[in-house]
C-alpha cells in the first residue's frame, strides 16, 4: 500500500483488508477494508439466491474473498488464486475507487486506460449519468 494510505488503513481497520475478484469481473482485484467488506457480504447474502445469476455473483465475490493483513511496511500478500485470476505480474497498479481499491497488472491497466480513452473520444462521456457533475 502506498504510504499515503497506510495510516488511515491502520486507523480505520487495523490494516485488515479483504481481497476478491472485481465486482464487474474485469481482470483485476477489489480490495476492501474489512468493516466495509462485512457490509457488502451481508448485503450479498441477503439477496434471495433463487436466480442462478445471483448465485454466480455470490460464488465469485464471496467464494474468492480472502482476508489479507497489511504488514508494518504496508505490504499485503495476495493469494496465488487471486494473482492468477487477475494475471498479476511483477509490476502492479493500485487504484482508489470510492470505498475500495482495485489492483491491476500494470500493463493491463495501461491497456484499459487507453481503451477507455478511445471509447470516450469516439462516443463521448455518458452524459445522462454524468450530467449533474461539474468536472
Amino acid at each position: 500500500m502506498p504510504a499515503r494510505y497506510r495510516d488511515e488503513l491502520v486507523a480505520s481497520c487495523e490494516g485488515q483488508l479483504v481481497a476478491t475478484v472485481s465486482p464487474d469481473f474485469k481482470k483485476c482485484l477489489a480490495i476492501y477494508r474489512f468493516p466495509e467488506w462485512e457490509k457488502i457480504e451481508e448485503k450479498l447474502m441477503s439477496v434471495p439466491n433463487v436466480n442462478g445469476k445471483v448465485i454466480q455473483v455470490q460464488r465469485m465475490l464471496l467464494g474468492n474473498s480472502h482476508e489479507v493483513n497489511m504488514t508494518a511496511q504496508g505490504r499485503i500478500l495476495i493469494p496465488p488464486s487471486l494473482r492468477e485470476y487477475a494475471e498479476l505480474q511483477k509490476q502492479v497498479t493500485l487504484v482508489g475507487v470510492g470505498k475500495k481499491f482495485e489492483l491491476w497488472d500494470a500493463e493491463r491497466w495501461k491497456q484499459e486506460l487507453e481503451g477507455w480513452r478511445q471509447e470516450v473520444a469516439a462516443e463521448g462521456l455518458p452524459t445522462e449519468e454524468l450530467a449533474s457533475l461539474q468536472l
